[in-house]
C-alpha cells in the first residue's frame, strides 16, 4: 500500500513537473493548449477512496492554477472532472470487474478503453476549463473549437508519455 502510494505520488510530481516545465511553453497556437498533468488524475487506482480523489484533484489544480495564473478554474475543472470519473468508469466498465489493483493506464485495460475513458474526462475538463477562462457564450463555437483541439491534443500527449514512460504500469 505505501509502495503504491509512493508510485502515484512520483507519477504526480511527473506530470506536473512536465506540465509546467516544458508543456507550458510549448507553442502550438491558440486552440491547441494541452494539460497533459491530467493524466496524474486519470491513472489514479480504481479502488483509490472517491474522497482521496477529489483532494488529489483539487490539489492539482490549485497547483497548476499557481503557474497559470487561472485563479482556480484548473482546480474547478480537475475537481468536477475527479468528482464525474466514477460514473464513467461505470459507463466504460468491461464485461467481468474493474482489477482492484490496477490503475487507468493503455497497458492494464487497453487503447480503445483508454481513449473512451480519458477522452470522455478530458473533453468535460477542457470545456470546465475553457468556457470557464471565456465566461461569456459569445465565442461559443470558437471556445468549442479549442476544447476539441485542445482535448485532441491533450489525449495525443498522455498515450505517447504513457507508452515513453510508464509501459507496464498497471
Amino acid at each position: 500500500m505505501i509502495i503504491e502510494a509512493g508510485k502515484n505520488f512520483l507519477r504526480f510530481l511527473f506530470f506536473i513537473l512536465l506540465q509546467v516545465t516544458i508543456v507550458r511553453h510549448l507553442d502550438l497556437g491558440i486552440f491547441f493548449n494541452p494539460f497533459v498533468f491530467i493524466a496524474a488524475i486519470l491513472m489514479l487506482p480504481f479502488r483509490l477512496n472517491k474522497s482521496i480523489v477529489l483532494l488529489v484533484a483539487f490539489a492539482t489544480g490549485l497547483i497548476i492554477d499557481m503557474f497559470y495564473n487561472t485563479m482556480g478554474m484548473n482546480a474547478a475543472a480537475c475537481t468536477l472532472m475527479a468528482f464525474c470519473r466514477p460514473a464513467i468508469l461505470r459507463f466504460y466498465a468491461p464485461a467481468g470487474e474493474y482489477n482492484a489493483d490496477a490503475n487507468a493506464t493503455v497497458g492494464s485495460m487497453g487503447l480503445r478503453w483508454m481513449l473512451s475513458y480519458a477522452g470522455t474526462l478530458i473533453i468535460l475538463h477542457h470545456t470546465v476549463l475553457f468556457y470557464l477562462e471565456m465566461f461569456s457564450m459569445h465565442n461559443f463555437f470558437t471556445t468549442l473549437f479549442k476544447v476539441v483541439l485542445s482535448g485532441i491534443a491533450t489525449l495525443i500527449l498522455i498515450l505517447l508519455t504513457q507508452s515513453l514512460f510508464f509501459r507496464n504500469a498497471s
